[in-house]
């Protein structure tokens, strides 16, 4: 039952983040700006990462009783989400809130680590430990070393549009900031699939062993 409602706040709450971002999408586009288009691209990146984290946490760390405190983390990050996606055509906005998001997530993070060790303390078998073991090394390196590196990435863009705006403005120089972000976010795509298919043995592991 817990399973279900975290599966279908997810869905719930990056439905009606794609909805914003869609939204926004089809007016920036109609003024024939090809960078907008980059900034279209990394809102639809923010929502697989985050879809893709929470499906993970899921079938890894959430069991009863129903954890309110993450799950009213997930309605802020929606609401993050939403406001970030009504700033596509206003590049100094988009880092800023995209600074205030990452902020968010790494709490987020910290947050979690409760349930990490709660799962780990309730862990029954070889299978459950294996898994919970490399589930708090990937929380770590997201707190400790990828989600800073994305708010320092993020920080470092918005500093530089208030430093030079005749250059990443007027002259349009923050195509080079929102594809260094883009990039940042196909690596971090590219690590959650990996770790995600490292796990899934141990998850199913942890499971027959239930």
């Amino acid at each position: 039952m817990v399973v279900n409602i975290e599966l279908t706040l997810v869905s719930i709450i990056q439905g009606v983040a794609l909805f914003f971002l869609t939204d926004n999408a089809r007016a920036v586009l109609s003024s024939r700006h090809w960078e907008n288009l980059l900034y279209v691209a990394a809102g639809l990146c923010v929502i697989f990462i985050f879809w893709s984290r929470s499906i993970i946490h899921t079938l890894t760390l959430i069991r009863w009783p129903l954890e309110f405190g993450h799950n009213f983390f997930y309605i802020a990050c929606a609401l993050g989400e939403a406001v970030l996606f009504s700033r596509l055509d206003r590049p100094l906005a988009w880092f800023q809130l995209s600074t205030a998001y990452a902020a968010v997530i790494w709490l987020l993070f910290i947050y979690d680590m409760r349930l990490i060790h709660a799962r780990a303390a309730e862990s029954s078998n070889d299978a459950e430990r294996a898994l919970y073991t490399r589930t708090k090394a990937d929380q770590l390196l997201n707190i400790w070393l990828l989600v800073p590196l994305l708010f320092l990435l993020n920080l470092a863009c918005t500093f530089a549009i208030c430093s030079r705006p005749d250059f990443f403005i007027a002259r349009a120089g923050h195509v080079w900031l929102i594809g260094a972000q883009l990039v940042s976010f196909a690596g971090y795509l590219l690590y959650v699939a990996r770790f995600f298919r490292e796990i899934a043995p141990l998850v199913l592991r942890s499971r027959q062993a239930d």
